[in-house]
């Protein structure tokens, strides 16, 4: 039986904008991969009517019901008793969870307040979902055919109770088992790698394909629904090769993270190094890089020279070449890189210099403009891009990201 889901979000500050619901975002990724289709996001207020009607309302259109928030201990949080008069279930104290709310503050050093007892009562003969990031545990019930699930709002709490408590309670409701793969592109967008695999995705039915867009990339998850692990992967192998050798060329990894991690990872199995000399991106390489747990084990530093003296003092980029083609050129990007193999010590350099904006630098080049070298044990290249007048965020992201491709390609 497929299962459909909504998501409620409980909270004012989300309507006000204050907040944003990122609990939505992270939930629905995660039940696509389980196979759950998510047909609604909903938010209410911290208000028990509009939140029952919700709930009412949700109750006829899905069979899985998840609440994001109002499990703590203030007077605004109502979910528990809202849910539970709403499905006739009683809101009962459990024990357990009293004495160990009372360890946990005890184990601060900490008084725990009479409010905060609140968080220990849960639905009568419900899942009980331990909260590891923080005081309020979550929980898990079925009335009436519907799932309920009620998981905390802060995102790292959500994330992780999802990962220890709904996810094993929801793999249970099927006998089958799902396993997704995950191909992820850079250099073409979601909607032109839809096109040239529309076909192929309109024909499959098991596995199936979903493509998704993210943050100057995009993502296909290739889904399979089977009686184990080993049948879901053949019905998946065949179907991740017909992808690749479409789209295979922008592919840079599959059930990978990101494309820092994959560089490291081919810098690490050649047992080689890298260094970064930035301008317009200001260590954002750098950042990105030493973000993936053992990037030391391959990235040996960077330099952040934003100024031409740096340039020129740290990095030995030729005074008379700043001077005649300017720091946002080819012929500085590829002496920039060249500084920092040479300064550094690595097998390899990526540089990064150009323009984020808002305004064009004072020789008239114009936003968007940027230079990316990569000096090699057997060369320096170098690419010009033209992202366009866009953020200053946007042209550093997508500058990162075209230089981390520039590494990758070399490396395979």
């Amino acid at each position: 039986m497929a299962h459909r889901a909504e998501l409620i979000a409980v909270g004012t500050e989300i309507l006000l904008g204050s907040i944003v619901n990122t609990d939505a975002q992270i939930l629905s990724e995660k039940l696509a991969e389980l196979g759950i289709d998510v047909l609604y996001h909903t938010v209410v207020g911290d208000n028990p009517e509009r939140l029952r009607a919700a709930l009412e309302l949700a109750r006829k259109r899905v069979d899985v019901i998840i609440t994001t928030g109002g499990l703590g201990p203030t007077y605004d949080d109502l979910t528990k008793q809202t849910i539970c008069e709403t499905f006739g279930r009683k809101n009962v104290l459990h024990p357990e969870l009293e004495q160990w709310l009372r360890d946990l503050f005890a184990a601060r050093g900490r008084t725990m307040t009479e409010n905060n007892l609140q968080q220990a009562y849960l639905p009568e003969n419900c899942t009980v979902f331990h909260n590891e990031n923080g005081t309020a545990p979550g929980c898990a019930f079925c009335e009436g055919g519907v799932h309920v699930l009620m998981l905390p709002g802060p995102p790292h709490e959500c994330a992780l109770m999802f990962r220890t408590g709904a996810e094993p309670y929801l793999r249970a409701l099927s006998q089958d088992v799902i396993v997704s793969h995950t191909l992820r592109i850079y250099g073409k967008g979601e909607s032109e790698v839809e096109m040239l695999l529309r076909e192929r995705i309109e024909k499959m039915t098991n596995p199936t394909v979903a493509p998704y867009a993210k943050p100057d990339e995009c993502m296909l998850r290739v889904t399979a629904k089977a009686a184990n692990r080993e049948a879901a992967e053949a019905l998946l192998r065949p179907a991740v090769d017909e992808i690749l050798s479409v789209v295979g060329k922008w592919v840079y990894g599959v059930d990978v993270d990101n494309l820092e991690s994959v560089c490291l990872d081919a810098l690490k199995r050649r047992g080689a190094t890298l260094a970064t000399a930035e301008s317009c991106t200001g260590g954002l390489l750098a950042k990105r890089l030493t973000d993936v747990p053992g990037a030391s084990a391959a990235f040996r530093g960077g330099v952040v020279s934003y100024t031409n003296g740096v340039k020129a003092g740290v990095l030995n980029v030729p005074q008379a070449l700043l001077d005649e083609h300017g720091a946002v050129s080819e012929p500085a990007a590829r002496a920039m890189a060249e500084g920092a193999r040479a300064v550094l010590g690595a097998d390899y350099a990526l540089s990064v210099t150009g323009v984020a904006g808002p305004d064009a630098d004072d020789r008239g080049n114009p936003v968007g403009l940027v230079y990316i070298a990569l000096a090699a044990p057997d060369g320096t290249e170098c690419r010009t891009c033209r992202f366009g007048r866009r953020t200053r965020e946007h042209i550093r992201q997508q500058a990162a990201n075209t230089a981390f491709d520039l590494l990758r390609r070399r490396l395979e």
